[in-house]
């Protein structure tokens, strides 16, 4: 099928122009001014921005986790992406325990397998790795998983010595992929919260009270340093405060290999939703936790000068009834994880275009260009050029929303409640195209499924 998007405005990470835009089957055929073309199908962008497909490189759908499993699935979580403007997610795979890494990956190709309505990649969470399975991460790579996210927090979770750590550090250096980071002190942390719930604290604000920024900076600092000697590239996830962010530019002031994502709920919420009413404040309990609200400004100085690099959204949601109830008498005992994969594009353009703290271009690089080049998918993804895939947003810039689980236009995600619940935003997807199909069209579902598993370039050193 072709289809000729006409009289959009173009917006990549570095271009901004007037033009029509041609696609055949699955690819970008021709861009160009008021293109003569037959197609199947004609799409007036008029007064629209034309985007790159929104890229989220940090989701959990359908994930275990604190004896429970993530609301939402590979169906709902990447049918309320692409109601979002987002055309790519990047997952979690995860190793089982004292098992191999390739069972992880097969789980989640099982769990993703024929569901999801966007493409979607892995990164695999390596819960061990001793010598003898270190082989495993050159047959991922091959496999097209060329990243590989380990944790400092939760032990006897996910936490990971730093022996592994290193171990796991130089291999994927030497295979050229890259290491994704959960840096925060788990341990210390551990200890923090042992005294807290002696104490009697246990309500949900407490779960930021025993976190504190300087255990984050300590992990991003641990981390930054084991990968300098591993020499292997670095991606920081869920950067969460000045703390942690000051480690990764005294890092990459000194050379250091490394980047860092953010998300909106550090961008937009605050430790002050932990003190609503009753047990209101657990739907807010994520790892790492809302931080002071000062240190939103720090973080989106960050994102205009390059020491973050993209937004993602580490969706991972509980519902409010049932799932995070479950902590109800211990903070320690509600699942960690928030929703957004739908939001954030409108978020940030709100934010950060409209607020005026970064440009449209940064805009597309942050929500899109960033993530691709970071994890090996540009130019197959993340811009708009002849021979990439037609993932294509028609993007209202004009449109308001305020967003709520009451309002159809703004949650198609399970979860029962919005993390950003009341926020307006101006900046709204209209009509997303994923490789080429029409998914939706007009705040309108056209085709669910069809998503397709991308294998992913190397991205480390090999490729310099």
């Amino acid at each position: 099928m072709s289809i000729l998007i006409k009289n959009g405005r173009i917006v990549t990470a570095v271009d901004d122009y007037m033009a029509d835009v041609f696609i055949e089957g699955e690819k970008i055929s021709l861009i160009g001014k008021d293109l003569k073309v037959q197609a199947d199908q004609v799409i007036d962008a008029s007064n629209r921005l034309v985007l790159p497909g929104g890229i989220d490189p940090h989701t959990h759908f359908d994930m275990p986790f604190g004896g429970t499993t993530s609301a939402d699935d590979f169906a709902s979580g990447t049918k309320a992406a692409a109601f979002g403007g987002t055309t790519t997610i990047i997952d979690f795979a995860i190793q089982p325990r004292g098992e191999s890494t390739l069972k992880g990956l097969d789980i989640w190709h099982d769990k993703a397998n024929g569901k999801a309505t966007i493409d979607y990649a892995f990164h695999m969470i390596i819960t061990d790795m001793p010598d003898e399975r270190l082989p495993e991460m050159r047959r991922l790579a091959d496999e097209g998983v060329t990243s590989y996210k380990l944790f400092m927090a939760y032990p006897g979770v996910l936490y990971v010595d730093d022996g592994t750590l290193y171990r796991t550090f130089r291999q994927a250096g030497e295979n050229g992929t890259r290491i994704c980071m959960h840096a925060e002190n788990g341990i210390v942390i551990d200890e923090i919260i042992k005294a807290a719930v002696k104490d009697g604290k246990t309500e949900p604000k407490y779960h930021a009270l025993t976190r504190p920024t300087r255990m984050e900076a300590e992990g991003v600092h641990r981390a930054i340093s084991i990968a300098e000697v591993a020499k292997v590239p670095l991606y920081i996830v869920h950067l969460s405060s000045s703390d942690a962010l000051e480690q990764v530019k005294i890092g990459r002031a000194r050379g250091v290999d490394v980047i860092a994502e953010t998300c909106p709920q550090y961008l937009f919420l605050d430790q002050s939703y932990y003190e609503r009413e009753g047990f209101e404040g657990a739907k807010w309990v994520m790892t790492p936790a809302l931080r002071e609200k000062w240190n939103q400004d720090v973080l989106w100085q960050g994102l205009k000068f390059r020491d973050l690099e993209t937004i993602a959204t580490d969706h991972c949601p509980f519902c409010f009834k049932d799932q995070k109830e479950l902590g109800k008498d211990s903070f320690t005992k509600i699942p960690n994880g928030a929703p957004g994969v739908e939001n954030r594009m409108s978020l940030v353009y709100n934010g950060g275009v409209v607020g005026g703290r970064i440009s449209l271009n940064r805009f597309v690089e942050l929500t899109s260009t960033a993530a691709a080049k970071a994890f090996g998918l540009f130019p197959k993804k993340g811009t708009i050029a002849v021979g990439s895939d037609a993932d294509i947003v028609i993007f209202d810039p004009n449109r308001k929303e305020t967003i709520s689980v009451k309002n159809p236009h703004t949650h198609h995600m399970k979860v029962d409640y919005s993390a950003y619940e009341g926020f307006e935003v101006q900046g709204f997807t209209e009509t997303v195209l994923s490789r080429g199909r029409v998914i939706i069209e007009k705040n309108v579902m056209k085709t669910e499924r069809g998503g397709q598993f991308v294998k992913r370039a190397l991205t480390g050193s090999l490729l310099r």
